[in-house]
């Protein structure tokens, strides 16, 4: 299953459409869309870079930093995390998570992939060879070590002391946080072959909301893992196998009792929470994660054309397709702007009333695929495939 995962990735990787729609055709390639000519209203502020570890493989993981307390908590693949100084980028402590074998033979690399989340004084980060781990905030200690039923490759989310891991095999796990017991367990099932990647839950009155890769969204109680409803959202069309995926990767939004939730192959869809019923529903596919500033949902198609609709009846506001192609991050909503950036290295300072690029800035050289975040003390922080983090502000 791990093998068909990586396979159909690599797949998805060559597969460009034109324009801001998308077709199911998978025989044609385009190149990325070049740099615009832009005059920009104003340059961020670069405040400190700290290179965690050189990553010597073509293999990127979407290893995302956290934030508490001024703290920056950052890690990289092998089994490397460390916390700095939000305001210099300094090395508070370090921890090597990677299995220390003998002294003439290298250490077997962790494989961290998902996470990184900080709750409360700990860490949680799972790994590729189905381990979670709990760190202390203070020292990064090892607090508990725990194996779940397969990869871990989106972040763990909690909600009290619940920690739920959504695993490659589609299996959804509820642990203890405070010592990592298994409390129960459920499979959404999941197709032969799909994305690699799996969506994060979201928790609202104590009911888990999650996306899995056979097209449904389940409503699951989170005291015992026992399924509420089940609804899908998207169906197999189209004559090959990448047409044909149903995955959902993306956390789905839950906005004043209503869940919006998007497929990869299609669909964007809103739901009520209660029963699952579909409110409205369009015909937008992505794997990447959907924001809202509470009136609007901003999103990036699978054709990195960044889109807005609104959160009554998905009605398109605006789209902006002058960066096809170019790989873009996740969004982030920051200081006024909507952020992404490109597997280039630079990042697009965007006007969310209207879609217009304002500000284009080269950042790094080996480029992001990760999600940024906003620190505790509101920095925007991004990680390069090689592990570079920068802070940065405007």
């Amino acid at each position: 299953m791990k093998l068909n995962k990586l396979l159909i990735t690599d797949l998805i990787l060559i597969i460009l459409v034109s324009g801001c729609s998308w077709s199911t055709s998978t025989d044609q390639t385009r190149n990325i869309s070049p740099l615009l000519a832009i005059q920009n209203k104003f340059t961020p502020i670069k405040l400190w870079s700290f290179k965690i570890r050189e990553e010597k493989e073509n293999i990127y993981s979407k290893l995302h930093p956290t934030s508490s307390n001024k703290t920056i908590y950052i890690a990289n693949r092998y089994g490397i995390i460390k916390a700095l100084n939000s305001d210099d980028g300094q090395e508070r402590w370090k921890i090597d998570l990677s299995e220390h074998t003998n002294l003439f033979s290298k250490n077997i690399p962790a494989l961290l992939s998902g996470g990184l989340v900080v709750n409360e004084n700990h860490i949680y980060v799972g790994t590729e060879r189905a381990k979670i781990f709990s760190i202390h905030t203070l020292d990064g200690s090892i607090e508990w070590e725990k194996n779940v039923s397969g990869e871990v490759l989106s972040s763990p989310v909690i909600s009290d002391n619940i920690l739920l891991v959504h695993t490659s095999n589609g299996i959804l796990q509820g642990l203890d946080k405070r010592n990592g017991l298994i409390k129960w367990s459920i499979n959404l099932d999941k197709p032969t072959l799909s994305l690699r990647g799996q969506s994060e839950p979201t928790i609202k009155f104590q009911t888990i909301i999650v996306g899995s890769d056979n097209g449904y969204i389940s409503a699951i109680n989170i005291n015992d893992g026992q399924m509420i409803w089940q609804k899908k959202i998207t169906r197999p069309h189209g004559s090959s196998a990448i047409d044909r995926l149903t995955d959902i990767d993306s956390s789905p939004l839950i906005i004043n009792g209503i869940i919006y939730a998007l497929a990869y192959n299609g669909n964007l869809t809103a739901l009520t929470i209660e029963s699952g019923q579909i409110v409205w529903e369009r015909n937008i596919g992505s794997s990447h994660e959907i924001i809202s500033d509470g009136t609007r949902i901003f999103l990036i198609e699978k054709n990195d054309c960044l889109t807005a609709v609104t959160l009554e009846n998905g009605t398109k506001i605006w789209q902006q397709s002058d960066l096809l192609y170019r790989q873009l991050t996740p969004p982030i909503l920051y200081n006024g702007y909507l952020v992404v950036g490109d597997k280039q290295g630079y990042l697009y300072w965007i006007n969310p009333n209207t879609g217009q690029i304002v500000s284009q800035n080269k950042i790094d050289k080996t480029g992001f695929i990760a999600k940024p975040i906003i620190s505790s003390d509101n920095l925007l922080i991004f990680q390069s495939k090689t592990g570079q983090v920068t802070a940065i502000k405007n």
